[in-house]
């Protein structure tokens, strides 16, 4: 089975390479559109900004990512002096239900 990459344009798919194929050969197509990657989403937005076509909410953009070693700095400052987990002192407080 070959797989290959083809835009469709004009209600035609146009192959981005040759195929392997014998001139009358049947075929059978799969067609599952590419997803966009992250990339190519933040490019599209940047084109929509500077178009003047898209705002951005304030602050969007400005978290910034943490490594590691500060992920787990962090969670273990949720934990409770008493021991108990976050999870555990939230259902007790929500009470039985």
């Amino acid at each position: 089975m070959s797989e290959i990459t083809a835009i469709y344009e004009n209600g035609i798919l146009r192959p981005l390479t040759p195929l392997a194929f014998s001139e009358g050969q049947q075929v059978r197509i799969q067609v599952l559109p590419e997803t966009p990657s992250d990339r190519q989403i933040e490019q599209a937005l940047e084109s929509l900004v500077e178009a003047g076509l898209l705002s951005l909410p304030p602050g969007c953009g400005d978290v910034q990512t943490i490594s590691e070693a500060q992920l787990r700095e962090f969670t273990q400052s949720l934990r409770t002096s008493s021991g108990t987990p976050v999870s555990e002192i939230i259902i007790e407080d929500r009470g039985a239900l």
